[in-house]
């Protein structure tokens, strides 16, 4: 299982039905999205009645740029209906073909009588999260503040693997982040490794290389570490 976060850029509203209990692949978060919904629409922040349109076209940032969904091998997309969830302030869980609007609202966010969703969140997508990944490997590659929405030790995966992304020097990287994850999760669905070890094998076309030596690759937590070549 891959998870990541959604992007800020979106595509447009596009014509058609709006979004209704039902149409995402986990519905049993359906209750606590229109939930969220809601309260967003009591805040102002709810998504305009745009219509809908599968997550992999709204999300258009960088990393879902770099990703390319739809230049994808057939074999791998249908892998990637399985194995890839965004994880959003708004929705909770999104599948790749998860019909969604147009919207904005952070996972940062606060909303009245909820709080900061990151925590209304967590003993809602913690038991959802423990249905797809348990007995897993997990690649996590999500920021903090999605990362806190859930607690992971009761999710069941049998390893949650997350990955760092180091320049030359040995500093993180903040700036190509997002790229550099995109073509990380592409790789993924291709070669469907099993685990950290396996990325000795990726080789990120801006240079790129997987570091053995700053990786931790055991235990239930490995950190796997992707170092800019000098």
């Amino acid at each position: 299982m891959i998870f990541l976060p959604p992007s800020e850029g979106k595509a447009p509203g596009t014509a058609g039905s709006s979004w209704a209990k039902g149409i995402m692949a986990e519905e049993g978060l359906d209750h606590a999205r229109a939930m969220v919904l809601s309260a967003a629409r009591a805040a102002g922040a709810a998504p305009p009645p745009s219509g809908v349109c599968p997550a992999m076209e709204r999300y258009t940032g960088v990393l879902y740029r770099e990703l390319a969904w739809a230049t994808l091998p057939l074999a791998a997309r249908r892998r990637g209906e399985a194995q890839v969830r965004t994880v959003s302030g708004l929705w909770g869980l999104v599948a790749p073909a998860d019909p969604i609007p147009f919207y904005k609202l952070k996972m940062s966010a606060s909303l009245a009588e909820f709080g900061r969703l990151a925590t209304w969140w967590k003993p809602r997508l913690t038991p959802a999260v423990a249905d797809l990944v348990e007995g897993k490997v997990v690649w996590d590659l999500l920021p903090l503040e999605h990362r806190a929405a859930m607690d992971w030790p009761l999710t069941g995966a049998s390893r949650r693997v997350t990955v760092r992304f180091l320049d030359a020097d040995g500093r993180l990287v903040s700036h190509w982040n997002k790229l550099l994850k995109g073509a990380l999760v592409r790789w993924l669905l291709i070669e469907q490794p099993t685990g950290p070890e396996a990325l000795a094998q990726f080789e990120h076309p801006l240079g790129y290389r997987f570091d053995a030596g700053a990786s931790e690759t055991e235990g239930a937590e490995p950190v796997a570490v992707l170092r800019a070549a000098p």
